[in-house]
């Protein structure tokens, strides 16, 4: 096991008061960061740096740092949350960089994920697809009956549960050359088309999902597969092919 080590960085983090400021990238430097710590650690770090010298601190998303909420979203040195794999921006680890490296920081980028300061987006747009299908309505009267009564063949089981592991972090987003939210809206298409529960109102979720995400301004997709690569969660591109086909069977029976 490789000892513990302090390193000495640079960062360029990017800086804007609000949505309608234009924003900069601004320089720091940052002494004594431990190598065992993560990247919203030296994150944390740098801001105490900033308070004891009676400067803003930079404004980032985090909550459980535990790669499972979702909100962390940094664009690390040009990767969406940072230079390694299956990981969120608060699973990565310092250890990942060198000793005098030039880290650059900075927020997603899309039309449909606005600024609010600093590395902080707007992603409520992520919400509004949720709302407009991704759900199923159940009888909640008394009469309800139990869920493990249906049968559900496994392969399918399995499937829906890797589309429900998406946690609308956004990084397909941020990665994609278009912008395009697909594999997020794809993810949670297929993780109630594949499931008995979610057939009854199949047809109105992929339509209204797809409307929403189009009136978000999210580009569409051709297939880069950036997505897939960048996902922390590891969702497949095959969400988005049956994401596709729902929508084509639900607009000819519509």
């Amino acid at each position: 096991m490789a000892s513990k080590k302090n390193i000495n960085i640079k960062l360029k983090v990017w800086r804007q008061k609000k949505a309608s400021d234009k924003g900069q990238m601004v320089d720091y430097s940052l002494n004594d960061v431990s190598t065992d710590s993560s990247f919203l650690e030296m994150m944390d770090q740098l801001n105490e740096q900033l308070v004891a010298e009676k400067k803003e601190p930079i404004a980032f998303d985090h909550d459980c740092r535990e790669g499972i909420c979702g909100m962390c979203s940094m664009y690390i040195n040009g990767r969406a949350h940072g230079p390694d794999t299956g990981i969120t921006t608060c699973q990565l680890h310092m250890r990942m960089f060198n000793d005098g490296d030039t880290i650059y920081v900075e927020p997603w980028r899309s039309k449909a994920f606005p600024v609010i300061k600093d590395l902080v987006v707007d992603r409520s747009s992520f919400d509004r697809i949720q709302q407009a299908g991704g759900f199923v309505s159940v009888n909640t009267s008394g009469n309800t009956i139990d869920a493990n009564t249906i049968p559900v063949p496994k392969a399918d089981a399995d499937k829906a549960f890797e589309a429900a592991a998406c946690i609308g972090c956004g990084a397909c987003v941020a990665t994609c050359k278009n912008g395009s939210a697909m594999l997020f809206v794809g993810a949670k298409v297929s993780q109630y088309a594949l499931l008995p529960q979610g057939k009854v109102e199949a047809t109105d979720r992929v339509l209204n999902m797809v409307r929403q995400m189009d009136e978000e301004g999210f580009g569409n997709c051709t297939n880069t597969g950036a997505c897939e690569i960048e996902c922390p969660k590891g969702i497949s591109l095959e969400n988005i092919a049956r994401m596709n086909r729902e929508y084509l069977k639900a607009s000819l029976v519509k």
